[in-house]
């Protein structure tokens, strides 16, 4: 692997994946590297999915500014893109007279920011939202849910279709500098004049890599439950506590519908040494249901289908208190580092993207193309479509016609589809992302055998061929009989 590009991103969470989308407008040869099997398995498939409106950051500071505008550029990327997002608006909610103090200071803060808010009383509470026993509340008409896996999938793809190289399971060992950088990956080298760092939880050890030593990045860990979508009529919007005071960057468990049903409680915050532990841990998530049914108080364990974790990448150390923002910053001749992205990262990375392009901007011409196409063609779902368009689809292609997935009611076309993927991406997990196949009740304990039959029976599958997210993750060991 001897290539030379314009531009290496290396990280393709959300960010990167944005980044690249963003460039690929441009006559730039560009390549998106990650260490994982596909794009956006870090953080990035590991959060909330929650767009912010941008009221809980200092007037001023870039969070604020990339929040407010990433808020905007979303919705109307959402039209070229086609993730999943929907406009819910959310309730803050305080439950003592401290809080109520603090939800009246995060207005002000919020409306300094260019944010539409609302405090609201009990009366009006029970209006937006049923069954909420708060004094006082505040209501944020901006605010949105999206899927953030889907965003990451829509936005990398895309970049590809317009020429961007997406190199999965390369790990960036070692970079040197002379006129350009040359990248020592687990497959080989590459050079590029344009490096940026895009790898989140990992950004300090990759700025260290490159001999920046001024950042660091204290991992922290966010349990989540995840409920079951018989529950989603009753629930109109994210529901959000006042955060406490004097803990800086984390906003509280929530309760937080999704944009295909499931309802997530989460998350916890649990400083951790390694930046890659996605444990779930007994204590932490029964105290994570105490505290979400005191919020929303319409669940049982029964409704429970499932705990994940994901890793926020903060530059604040374990007590520290004291508001630090992202770092955006050309730290070495054409080395961008991106550290510290943590929330709102999601909100905040097509604005982060194109305060990224105007980086490079500055220092060259960039000249866009003549075909870009700003389009995702991605799986086509079969059940939102009407009764004569499923019916027309089926007579067209018969594989509509078979349920793979009955949780989620996904079709073997789609499977086949999500396998396909212009990234050449073959995980479990990255099926699962495309699809929504092992999604539902059941998590893949009807459609995970047929999903199996489909790889070995249309794709030469093998049973040591099958893995999880990454090839150490195996599914098999071999055959039985």
């Amino acid at each position: 692997m001897k290539q030379s590009y314009d531009v290496a991103i290396v990280g393709a969470g959300i960010v990167g994946s944005f980044i690249a989308y963003e460039l690929s407008r441009y006559h730039l040869k560009v390549a998106l590297l990650d260490k994982e099997s596909d794009v956006g398995l870090g953080t990035s498939c590991r959060n909330s999915g929650v767009l912010h409106a941008g009221f809980y950051y200092p007037t001023g500071s870039l969070k604020a500014k990339l929040c407010t505008e990433g808020n905007r550029m979303m919705r109307k990327l959402q039209k070229y893109l086609h993730f999943p997002l929907k406009s819910t608006g959310k309730l803050l909610v305080a439950f003592r007279k401290e809080e109520v103090e603090e939800l009246y200071r995060l207005k002000e803060q919020g409306e300094a920011n260019g944010v539409e808010l609302e405090v609201v009383k009990k009366e009006e509470i029970e209006k937006l939202q049923p069954g909420i026993q708060a004094m006082m509340g505040m209501y944020s008409p901006n605010t949105a849910i999206l899927s953030p896996y889907g965003a990451t999938i829509a936005a990398a793809e895309t970049a590809a279709r317009n020429g961007v190289d997406v190199l999965l399971q390369t790990e960036v060992k070692w970079v040197e500098k002379s006129s350009s950088f040359s990248i020592h990956t687990n497959r080989g080298a590459l050079n590029t004049r344009w490096l940026i760092n895009s790898t989140g939880v990992l950004s300090d050890k990759f700025s260290s890599m490159m001999g920046v030593e001024s950042y660091k990045i204290y991992p922290c860990r966010g349990e989540y439950y995840i409920l079951d979508k018989k529950l989603a009529p009753i629930l109109n919007m994210p529901i959000y506590p006042v955060p406490a005071k004097g803990v800086s960057g984390h906003l509280g468990v929530h309760i937080t519908p999704t944009v295909e049903g499931p309802i997530l409680i989460g998350p916890s915050a649990e400083y951790i040494d390694d930046p890659e532990d996605y444990s779930c841990t007994m204590p932490v998530l029964e105290k994570l249901f105490r505290e979400g049914y005191k919020l929303w108080p319409h669940f049982t364990k029964k409704d429970i289908i499932r705990a994940f974790s994901g890793i926020r990448a903060k530059p604040i150390a374990p007590g520290e208190s004291r508001f630090k923002d992202f770092y955006i910053k050309e730290d070495l001749p054409n080395f961008i580092n991106l550290v510290g992205i943590e929330s709102p990262g999601l909100t905040a990375a097509p604005a982060i993207a194109k305060m990224v392009k105007g980086i490079i901007e500055n220092k060259e011409r960039l000249t866009e193309k003549e075909d870009f196409d700003p389009y995702y063609r991605g799986v086509k779902r079969f059940d939102p479509l009407t009764e004569e368009e499923k019916e027309k689809l089926v007579k067209h292609n018969p594989n509509y016609g078979e349920i793979v997935c009955r949780c989620e009611k996904i079709t073997k076309q789609e499977i086949l589809d999500a396998i396909n993927n212009p990234i050449g991406a073959k995980s479990l997990i990255g099926i699962k992302y495309r699809s929504r196949a092992m999604m539902g009740r059941c998590q893949g304990g009807y459609c995970l055998p047929k999903i199996v039959s489909i790889m070995e029976k249309e794709f030469g599958f093998k049973p040591g061929d099958f893995y999880l997210h990454k090839p150490e993750s195996w599914m098999f060991g071999g055959r039985l009989r």
